[in-house]
């Protein structure tokens, strides 16, 4: 009896000295010259990642604190003035953020003139695919893959590899003479960037770029490629650039203490 006593206590011990946080899987979170180096490996945690949607807009902190999250960053791009979504966001397998509802992105003749190239830009997918689950970064047009569902998602762009689609996406417009006569989401010019990207079939990678190294988006695609991603794909940047994880928080704006009020977001619940 007693030696039962003597291990129910030790089990119980072990049970109450274990970091919350280990149960979400496998994180690796690393800083260097102003750049947070977020790694997400396992099978495991692909079950915890979901992106969410707000009514109205909050700040990432927020976000964190309401999903109970383990970690959260800003997903897709939005409209500040109305709070509505530019991006598509999946949420538990249902449509959660439409543009298509976006009056003022209907409203606006460039939106409306390349309305194809914005609705169809790059997104990072949680798929389930019979008993495993995979990660995607395709444009939102593309299929899902026979036998596969899409469980999460967000849409941001432009895509940064294998190659950047700057001009596909919509982010920049060039003349006939190729001068650049309109540019989005500042992608040539050095500011703070939220970046998403995926290494093998089994790691998820986020860089947090803060204001400390801004980048504009080729300096961005380097340094994907030194660390070897695959695909990579930028999400909204900027003001917007947040992340909550333990004790370290990121704001990117100095508006306010507690960060942009924002639309979606990534979290690890």
């Amino acid at each position: 009896m007693k030696k039962l006593t003597k291990l129910l206590f030790t089990v119980f011990l072990f049970i109450a000295c274990i970091n919350p946080v280990s149960a979400l899987g496998d994180i690796s979170v690393t800083k260097d010259n102003g750049v947070y180096h977020i790694i997400l490996k396992g099978e495991r945690i692909k079950k915890k990642i979901k992106f969410v949607v707000s009514e109205d807009l909050i700040t990432n902190r927020e976000a964190h604190i309401r999903g109970r999250s383990g970690l959260t960053i800003n997903a897709g791009y939005f409209d500040p003035n109305n709070a509505k979504t530019i991006s598509y966001i999946v949420t538990d397998r249902m449509i959660s953020g439409d543009p298509m509802f976006n009056s003022s992105l209907l409203a606006n003749p460039y939106f409306r003139k390349n309305m194809n190239k914005i609705l169809n830009r790059s997104e990072f997918r949680v798929m389930e695919c019979g008993n495993k689950r995979e990660y995607a970064i395709v444009s939102h047009k593309s299929e899902v893959p026979f036998g596969c569902a899409t469980e999460t998602s967000a849409q941001g762009g432009p895509l940064i590899l294998p190659e950047l689609r700057l001009e596909e996406e919509g982010f920049i417009v060039k003349n006939d003479k190729g001068e650049v006569i309109r540019e989005s989401s500042k992608v040539l010019h050095k500011t703070a960037r939220t970046i998403i990207g995926i290494k093998g079939t089994d790691e998820c990678h986020i860089l947090i770029i803060t204001d400390e190294n801004p980048m504009d988006l080729y300096e961005v695609q380097k340094l994907c490629k030194e660390l070897k991603l695959d695909r990579a794909m930028a999400f909204d940047g900027g003001s917007s650039t947040s992340l909550n994880y333990k004790d370290i928080e990121v704001i990117s704006t100095e508006d306010s203490d507690t960060g942009r009020m924002l639309k979606s977001f990534m979290i690890l619940q």
